[in-house]
């Protein structure tokens, strides 16, 4: 007999209890209809619990439910699993969406700044795969996407907290595939580019190429169906970056420094 455990069949979206972070806003708040129409359960979780509550009434489906989180808070985190255990029993999917952006100015440099966009964007994520990798292990075949930025291929004027923050999210969720494929569970990271969203819409810089929140959210269950490793978009801004990230440092540098906002 083979000793290798026999491939789990991936389940169907329409089968799935899904976890959804950062639900009440921005990309996170356009993959709430989508998705609660095509799975059987979604459970949405971000601070806000007021605004939760408007976003899954605002789509009709009834089978959502609203769990106020705060990711940076593990225990709450551990409550809201031991709900969905009590509950369903299981965890097909998580989607840790849920972030943060701040930019630096190096004029004025602080360390606190670094500070909250790392324990929201990084260890948030880690809070939320430690609530809910015990439930991923009961689903038929579970699921972890994280969401990252393709800030991440490539350092850029300002974003010296954030692209680190989302840098180590590509680094911690590239491990966890590799650890976690003996278990059979998938792992995929979300790259978007400029997307449409009250965070981005702060953004004192030009946006090239930006698209909105549900045409992100299209791309996200697409490659969600589909369990890509990596979910990038808009593909013609992420594919630049992706070739600039392959030059020579010296050629690099110089082209992102050209970028610099005066």
């Amino acid at each position: 007999m083979s000793s290798f455990k026999q491939q789990a069949t991936k389940p169907d979206i329409s089968q799935q209890v899904i976890w959804l972070t950062g639900a009440s806003s921005g990309i996170g708040e356009a993959l709430v209809k989508p998705l609660a129409e095509q799975c059987k359960t979604l459970i949405i979780s971000a601070r806000n619990g007021e605004k939760l509550q408007q976003v899954a009434h605002d789509t009709g489906c009834h089978n959502i439910t609203c769990a106020p989180v705060d990711i940076t808070n593990r225990d709450q985190l551990q409550r809201v699993a031991n709900d969905i255990e009590q509950h369903y029993g299981r965890l097909d999917t998580l989607i840790a969406n849920a972030g943060t952006c701040e930019y630096v100015d190096v004029g004025q440099f602080d360390a606190a700044l670094f500070e909250r966009v790392i324990n929201t964007n990084l260890m948030g994520l880690v809070n939320s795969v430690e609530a809910a990798l015990p439930l991923l292990r009961k689903s038929q075949r579970g699921y972890l996407l994280g969401m990252s930025s393709s800030v991440a291929y490539l350092p850029l004027t300002r974003a010296q907290a954030y692209g680190s923050s989302k840098a180590a999210t590509n680094h911690f969720l590239e491990a966890m595939k590799i650890d976690l494929a003996p278990e059979q569970i998938d792992v995929s990271v979300i790259c978007p580019g400029f997307v449409k969203t009250p965070l981005t819409d702060q953004n004192d810089f030009p946006m090239p190429m930006r698209i909105s929140a549900s045409e992100a959210a299209t791309e996200i269950i697409q490659g969600l169906k589909q369990r890509t490793w990596e979910i990038h978009f808009p593909r013609r801004f992420t594919r630049i970056l992706k070739l600039i990230a392959l030059l020579p440092a010296p050629l690099r540098m110089r082209i992102t420094q050209s970028m610099s906002r005066q």
